[in-house]
């Protein structure tokens, strides 16, 4: 069977579930957040529930994922193929069945005629003081739901999971682009990534999410970075003991 992404996330649970799995940085806040990979899992898998129970998602149903580089980001895009749903990371939400949104991208979300989330990306995950009309607040519901997911329909790995600008991939070939990245930037045990690529690029959702899953290695996600000079960026990378930077000519 091909692997899926949500199939490589099993595999760094089964290889181990302690290990940091996501770092998140917001040099714009001051905010660090570090997920384990049964941690990261267990967000991902209550996400999913509250798609299926909650919202009715079913398979091959469209979201409009309007996020920034954000932990919860990289939560929402393995939760959606979790369920088989096709996210399009800054899509049309006027196209889209399901939105899922920022707090500054809320009037935006609004086209969207079906259900609408809104995150308000606080530290930890909190909620918003007061949640945006016509929006589900999604920290306010989602620790509600259980730590286990199963799908009603177990999605197929040839079905489409992504569409990105209008290309549409597979979740089989999302995961062989996170293959063929770790190998094309030689990741192995004792490797961590640092990328402030946005997932609305094909490059950020490579050095983001679908290299680090596929050789279950450690990522460190970065917003707002350019707010650090050249010296707290190298202090950066040697506390976190980064091994590879993705950068825009790398991505």
């Amino acid at each position: 069977m091909p692997e899926t992404p949500v199939s490589l996330l099993r595999v760094a649970l089964a290889t181990d579930a302690t290990r940091p799995f996501t770092t998140f940085y917001d040099d714009a806040t001051g905010e660090r957040v570090e997920l384990s990979v049964a941690t990261f899992d267990n967000w991902v898998a209550k996400t999913a529930n509250l798609l299926q129970d909650d919202l009715a998602a079913e398979p091959g149903q469209r979201v409009a994922l309007l996020l920034p580089t954000h932990w919860q980001t990289q939560v929402w895009l393995a939760a959606c193929w979790s369920v088989g749903l096709v996210v399009a990371p800054g899509g049309a939400p006027a196209d889209a069945d399901l939105v899922v949104s920022g707090p500054d991208t809320l009037d935006d979300a609004r086209e969207c005629a079906g259900e609408r989330v809104a995150l308000a990306l606080r530290p930890m995950g909190a909620r918003f003081a007061e949640a945006p009309e016509g929006f589900l607040d999604y920290a306010a519901e989602v620790a509600g739901h259980g730590d286990r997911f199963v799908p009603y329909v177990p999605p197929a790995a040839d079905a489409p999971a992504l569409d990105l600008g209008g290309r549409v991939h597979s979740a089989a070939e999302l995961a062989a682009i996170g293959v063929e990245a770790a190998k094309d930037w030689g990741l192995g045990s004792g490797d961590r990534l640092l990328s402030t690529l946005p997932f609305t690029r094909e490059s950020g959702l490579r050095a983001g999410l679908l290299a680090p899953l596929a050789a279950s290695v450690p990522v460190v996600l970065c917003r707002n970075i350019e707010r650090l000079d050249e010296s707290a960026l190298e202090r950066r990378i040697s506390t976190e003991r980064v091994t590879r930077t993705i950068t825009d000519s790398e991505g």
